[in-house]
């Protein structure tokens, strides 16, 4: 983070992390935290626990970069095991985060599957359980996304797995999970920005994170009586290894979240207080919300 003056209680938002223009850069799919320029904030050296979820089992898909490690690091130093979901090419990205975790004085479980099939989301949570007993906190984070211009030039085969890794995931792991998450838990999904303000080129994506919102609306309805919560996070441009591996045009990444109030990018690390919010106590009359964070980009 840049410098502040000594008369500021808090850092400039607009100028606290990285501002546009990033270098032009590309990665295969699904893309490794590690070889990004700049390598995005998730708060390794910044997030300070307070004991918001001393001793609770949590689940984080897309644990190994992006928001989803931000998470992951956040719930461990609030006192949370974490079972990190990952895909196997995510590896060593994945690794860095279970010594995040293992350092924070918690357990770190990982499980490296792809979740755009059910066997794999059902494997998930059966790891869960049998390693940590329960789940108390279920963050769904892992997702697909890849820019197309043309309708045209969408494949149905890249529409199916947008799907069936976006939204089929959730419904799957969702539905697994749920037998075993006493009350006092919490779901929390992850939509987007593209939700509300689609952008052309991401088609597929944009109408996952629309299905995500109504998805998790409906399902806080159905299971509040079982004592158990469902809220949702609606990210705008965040930094991470989704945008440079697809996710974006190349030749738009060098002023990728320019175009936000703030007029950068967000970084995950600005993403993690949010979740622990929506997973602690302190929540606990929070359901069926969404919770915008976009950079000042206004949403319903």
């Amino acid at each position: 983070m840049s410098d502040t003056n000594p008369e500021q209680t808090a850092p400039d938002p607009t100028t606290a992390y990285p501002q546009p223009p990033q270098p032009e850069q590309e990665q295969p799919a699904p893309g490794l935290e590690q070889e990004m320029t700049p390598r995005p904030d998730h708060g390794e050296g910044s997030y300070v626990g307070h004991g918001r979820l001393e001793g609770r089992v949590a689940v984080v898909t897309g644990a190994d970069s992006g928001i989803g490690r931000a998470v992951a690091i956040a719930f461990a130093r609030e006192g949370a095991d974490v079972v990190l979901s990952y895909l196997p090419q995510e590896e060593p990205d994945a690794q860095e985060v279970v010594r995040l975790v293992e350092e924070a004085g918690r357990r770190a479980i990982a499980v490296p599957d792809d979740l755009s099939t059910e066997d794999a989301n059902v494997r998930l949570v059966r790891s869960a359980v049998e390693q940590l007993g329960r789940i108390d906190v279920l963050v769904a984070v892992a997702g697909k996304q890849v820019a197309v211009e043309s309708i045209a030039d969408l494949t149905s085969e890249q529409f199916d797995l947008t799907f069936r890794t976006n939204v089929h995931a959730l419904f799957w792991l969702t539905k697994a999970a749920l037998p075993h998450m006493p009350p006092g838990s919490a779901i929390i999904t992850t939509s987007s920005i593209q939700a509300y303000n689609p952008s052309p080129t991401l088609l597929d994506y944009a109408s996952t994170k629309a299905a995500i919102n109504t998805f998790s609306k409906a399902l806080a309805q159905q299971v509040a009586p079982q004592g158990v919560r469902v809220n949702v996070v609606a990210p705008g441009p965040f930094w991470t290894p989704l945008q440079v591996s697809g996710g974006q045009p190349t030749e738009a990444l060098p002023e990728f979240g320019a175009q936000t109030p703030l007029g950068r990018a967000g970084q995950p690390a600005e993403l993690a207080s949010t979740y622990v919010y929506l997973a602690s106590p302190e929540s606990s009359y929070t359901t069926g919300a969404t919770v915008s964070v976009t950079g000042g980009s206004p949403t319903p």
